[in-house]
């Protein structure tokens, strides 16, 4: 009935699709597996993509040839930049999106990729012999023959959801949780561990008072995620801010008895930067008001998301904590907030690539690994599908450097540091932030993923231009001088201080004062030019002008780190054999198997002497 299939993907959230994109779209053949035929790519929490650091790896993904930034900017129905207010290394695009465009947007393009295949099943056991994947094994009792499985299962694996006293195995609303792969893996040595997460009612933005509320418009000039040239968003759609008071909070502790969190009924991990409401007001006992974002769930419905409203407890308690908040006096609600608990694999049992270190060609994505967060779960996907075909057809590994990408930051700190909780990517993670911006990930990112067969030429050949014209006109600036008599009564009017002498366009931009606006006005016949460049080549030499001496400064820590970095261990290095490293040390450094003494400095328990030992061993 089914050939044999190079990947076979398991779960069709996020990290599924990219997955079976990726690896189809570099020339393997390529089934996804799903439950639900109907819930490809769903955004089963907020329906938005992207905000701090996880706008940059939407870019990323963009970049490296992946589907989710295009699909976001062909379903967005509000665009904002972030933290514009802060430098570029803070700056995040974030999109609302309508989710029921956004689920059929990702289906049409699995469906138009040609490599793919789809089953709709649930996946009960992996097929492995002499520790090497040989496919899978369905609930109808077919076993399909794969040269590599991606495991992308999501919340489902032995799911449980909460709503006060009440508890029910799912994997998501509605959705029936997946069993027996947890129990398979964890008889083949694999380390299972138990992560919790919830999700805030849905209600009816008819009954909803928004003159009660503060709008949140979207940019007057939105931006998009893909690189390609995707359509300008035309029209936005008002998200809106309200607040929570003393009322509800006095309503929400009626519950707590009854909470599963507080009775110790859910006993996974939680994310420690998306809390509850109830944890909001137990942890945080002093504020007396907490933030309510109001997000419409797409233009042709009248569903709205209640986001910072996360909650398990009983469903009575949600509807009268709603009702005390400003502007929902008189909501209806369509479905309540709930907790779901589901199981993870500690992501320190895999290898750079996400294959795992037990089996040979099965990889993990997503949530499976302890991450939260559609973008989080998107950029493993397209990792693990790339790194997927690259060994079925004996190709070299593919391995972002923290150096690189926001992707590749989060995969070292996963596999080298593990996690304790829900992982969730922020800027502060990531030490080279400055080189890792939105507005360069192309640059950053798509030779490579044009050499692996995903970006197409016409992406390549884009950068080039972007480079070639943001070279250009940093050129032009430095060569650019003006006269203090030309100048100094405009830069009196902007309120920065007068040059003296003959000054380049170059170091004047580098004021804070001044922007490429006021350049145009200083120098009038640049005005024409700058209209025949990209603007994204601009805004590039603007920012490279006036963070030039951040850039260098992380460039050379970079090239020093770097020569740590691409010190290889070797595969089957004997750590017994080095008596001075520390117990600890050595025990680490045996469960992860690091590949450099970079990836060894990373992980913890792992101390600075450690490293020397090993560095001057090796050098021996």
């Amino acid at each position: 009935m089914f050939p044999k299939y190079d990947v076979i993907v398991v779960g069709a959230g996020h990290a599924g699709c990219e997955a079976a994109a990726a690896a189809a779209n570099m020339g393997s053949k390529v089934l996804l597996i799903t439950m639900n035929m109907q819930t490809i790519a769903q955004m089963s929490c907020n329906p938005a993509m992207g905000g701090v650091a996880k706008g940059q790896i939407v870019r990323e993904v963009d970049a490296l040839g992946g589907q989710s930034g295009l699909v976001s900017d062909r379903t967005m129905i509000q665009f904002r930049m972030l933290n514009r207010s802060k430098g570029p290394a803070m700056w995040s695009p974030r999109c609302q999106s309508d989710r029921m465009l956004f689920a059929n947007e990702w289906r049409a393009i699995l469906e138009s990729t040609p490599n793919v295949d789809f089953w709709q099943d649930t996946v009960r056991e992996i097929l492995i012999k002499d520790n090497r994947v040989q496919g899978v094994k369905t609930s109808l009792g077919l076993e399909i023959a794969s040269s590599a499985v991606v495991l992308t299962n999501g919340t489902f694996l032995n799911g449980l959801i909460h709503i006060g006293e009440k508890n029910f195995g799912g994997g998501r609303t509605g959705e029936k949780a997946a069993t027996g792969l947890t129990e398979q893996l964890s008889a083949l040595g694999f380390e299972a561990g138990r992560m919790k997460t919830g999700t805030p009612p849905r209600v009816d933005g008819r009954s909803l008072d928004y003159s009660r509320m503060e709008e949140q418009p979207g940019d007057e000039q939105p931006g998009k995620f893909s690189y390609k040239d995707t359509a300008p968003l035309l029209k936005q759609r008002s998200c809106w801010i309200t607040y929570t008071n003393d009322k509800v909070h006095e309503v929400l502790r009626t519950g707590f008895d009854k909470s599963p969190m507080f009775s110790g009924r859910i006993k996974g991990l939680g994310p420690r930067y998306c809390p509850s409401v109830e944890d909001k007001i137990n942890r945080f006992a002093d504020k007396d008001r907490h933030q309510i974002f109001v997000e419409p769930e797409g233009w042709n419905t009248v569903e709205v998301y209640v986001n910072g409203f996360s909650t398990s407890l009983p469903e009575d308690v949600q509807y009268k904590a709603l009702k005390e908040i400003p502007g929902f006096e008189n909501v209806r609600m369509f479905r309540p907030g709930y907790a779901i608990e589901y199981d993870f694999f500690p992501p320190t049992q895999l290898k750079l690539t996400l294959e795992t270190q037990r089996v040979a060609n099965l990889f993990f994505a997503g949530q499976i690994n302890g991450t939260t967060g559609y973008e989080e779960a998107a950029c493993q996907g397209l990792m693990a599908g790339m790194n997927a075909h690259q060994n079925v057809h004996e190709k070299d590994a593919v391995i972002l450097k923290r150096s690189e990408a926001y992707i590749g930051v989060l995969i070292d700190d996963l596999v080298n540091k593990g996690t304790e909780e829900p992982y969730r990517m922020f800027t502060s993670r990531a030490e080279y932030r400055t080189l890792l911006r939105q507005d360069n990930a192309d640059i950053r990112l798509t030779p490579k993923g044009h050499a692996l067969g995903l970006a197409d030429a016409e992406r390549l050949t884009n950068v080039a231009k972007k480079v070639a014209q943001t070279d250009e006109l940093i050129q032009e600036l430095m060569q650019a001088k003006v006269q203090p008599e030309e100048v100094n009564d405009r830069l009196e009017d902007w309120t920065t201080a007068p040059i003296r002498e003959k000054t380049s366009l170059y170091q004047l931009l580098k004021r804070p004062q001044l922007s490429m606006e006021q350049i145009k006005v200083l120098q009038p016949r640049f005005s024409d030019w700058l209209g025949t460049l990209k603007p994204e080549a601009i805004e590039q030499a603007e920012i490279h002008v006036k963070y030039d001496s951040y850039i260098e400064k992380e460039r050379l820590m970079v090239e020093k780190m770097g020569r740590m970095e691409d010190l290889m261990i070797i595969q089957n290095f004997n750590y017994d054999g080095v008596a001075a490293l520390s117990f600890e040390g050595r025990e680490k450094l045996k469960r992860a198997r690091p590949q450099t003494i970079g990836q060894a400095s990373r992980i913890s328990g792992v101390s600075p002497s450690d490293i020397s030992v090993l560095m001057i061993y090796l050098g021996r």
